[in-house]
């Protein structure tokens, strides 16, 4: 788009182009009026000089005023194109920025797109590792409730054997509760990410379709 400077003085020049084109026409407009008039006085003076006078003068005004209409057309078809040409010229400006404007929202959002989906995979990985962590927490737990279960059926004798287990059982329960709120958080966390990358795919699409 071109500066504000050169609109405001190209305004001044086309007003003052547009003042002396109303003159010249005004010109031209008085010397058909002027010829006429000859032509009028000639009428009522009846002689043949007068007549012939008037001819001539009324030739030579119409040609000059035919002159001046023409030079003013053609001025006002120069305008016109210039004025045309600085239109495209101003919308080109436009348009290639806001090309730019597009490619550089694009290319910040593919940015985007792709760094999130890179926290989305981290946190898939974290949770798969939760998830085994937590059948692996599982596994052991099941065993030590059989164990335990063992040693309840066993003598007396085993009877701190029993209480070691119930310990280890115990420990084994609050290792896997925990697995099973971290499984959870992490679950959670990756359905807003996934969310909010969704809706930036929408954004990116609707942007790049407009």
């Amino acid at each position: 788009m071109s500066s504000p400077e050169p609109q405001q003085s190209h305004a001044p020049r086309s007003a003052a182009r547009r003042r002396q084109r109303s003159t010249r026409l005004s010109v031209a407009v008085a010397l058909l009026v002027l010829a006429a008039l000859l032509i009028g006085a000639a009428a009522v003076a009846g002689t043949v000089l007068m007549l012939t006078l008037a001819g001539v003068g009324a030739v030579l005004l119409g040609a000059a005023a035919t002159r001046i209409t023409h030079s003013e057309l053609a001025a006002a078809r120069v305008e016109a194109g210039r004025d045309r040409a600085v239109q495209a010229a101003a919308y080109a400006t436009i348009t290639e920025r806001r090309t730019s404007e597009n490619m550089r929202f694009a290319l910040d959002m593919q940015r985007k797109i792709a760094e999130r989906e890179e926290i989305i995979a981290g946190f898939e990985l974290a949770l798969n590792t939760a998830q085994r962590q937590l059948s692996e927490q599982t596994r052991k737990f099941n065993l030590e409730a059989r164990r335990a279960d063992l040693a309840e059926d066993n003598s007396r004798e085993a009877a701190d054997a029993a209480a070691r287990l119930e310990a280890s059982l115990g420990q084994s329960e609050e290792r896997a509760a925990e697995a099973i709120v971290r499984v959870a958080e992490l679950e959670a966390e990756l359905d807003v990410l996934k969310a909010e990358l969704a809706l930036w795919q929408v954004t990116a699409s609707k942007r790049n379709t407009a």
